[in-house]
């Protein structure tokens, strides 16, 4: 993780460097990061909504050629051809999108490992609001309010999921509900125990990012809606 954490202790420093606030600084960064990656999080979000408008034509596939596991295989590809889809189009900005979480936990987490510039070695303990140290846990405030972002955060994310893989199979879309409301409640607690044991700096990105995440989920609602209504105007008109 240092190939990405080092590059962003640079970007913190000059953050700090610039505001003089520790607590600002990670804030900002979050901002940049989490602006940064929203193309990729946008190209996710609208691929998963693509292959879950391709459900029912994938069943039909499955019924007609479900038994011969090449051919079917192939009138699938060509079907992803057709209609400019990939399986792989959700998954890999995902892959992105936590390789760039990873390296930011990493330098958050540990930051004495990566920033250089003598005067950060003292910036990390700095107070911010009423936390008195950022490079200590804060026990319960920021680690609630990071727990509640992200049961906001997933739970709209799950939500967008569930929608996308209507016109599934029954077992699939119960087990995807099931998987979904369990990671709904267990996701929440593990971050709130994260919070209580990691540098309050790390809390302070991660509540950051949930936040701004809920923004986005917002903006991708609004979006879906107004593709829906495109589409029923489309059928009108034919």
């Amino acid at each position: 993780m240092s190939l990405l954490a080092t590059p962003l202790s640079y970007l913190l420093t000059f953050l700090y460097n610039l505001v003089g606030n520790y607590g600002i600084a990670i804030i900002i960064l979050t901002v940049i990061v989490k602006a940064a990656l929203y193309p990729v999080y946008a190209k996710s979000m609208k691929s998963t909504m693509k292959m879950g408008k391709l459900q029912p034509k994938m069943q039909e596939l499955q019924q007609k050629y479900g038994k011969d596991r090449e051919l079917y295989q192939q009138k699938v590809s060509e079907l992803y051809k057709e209609e400019g889809a990939s399986m792989y189009g959700g998954c890999l900005p995902m892959v992105v999108q936590m390789i760039v979480i990873m390296g930011l936990f990493a330098l958050l987490r540990t930051p004495m490992n990566y920033l250089t510039d003598e005067n950060m070695l003292y910036a990390i303990h700095e107070s911010f609001l009423w936390i008195p140290d950022l490079a200590q846990p804060d026990r319960w405030i920021l680690p609630l309010a990071a727990a509640a972002a992200t049961f906001g955060s997933y739970s709209m994310n799950s939500m967008q999921s569930m929608q996308a893989s209507m016109g599934g199979t029954p077992n699939a879309q119960q087990g995807n509900n099931m998987m979904g409301k369990m990671m709904k409640y267990f996701f929440p607690i593990m971050i709130l125990w994260f919070a209580r044991t990691y540098p309050a700096g790390l809390a302070i990105y991660w509540f950051g990012s949930q936040v701004i995440q809920i923004f986005y989920n917002l903006r991708f609602n609004k979006w879906k809606k107004q593709q829906a209504e495109e589409e029923k105007q489309k059928k009108k008109k034919k």
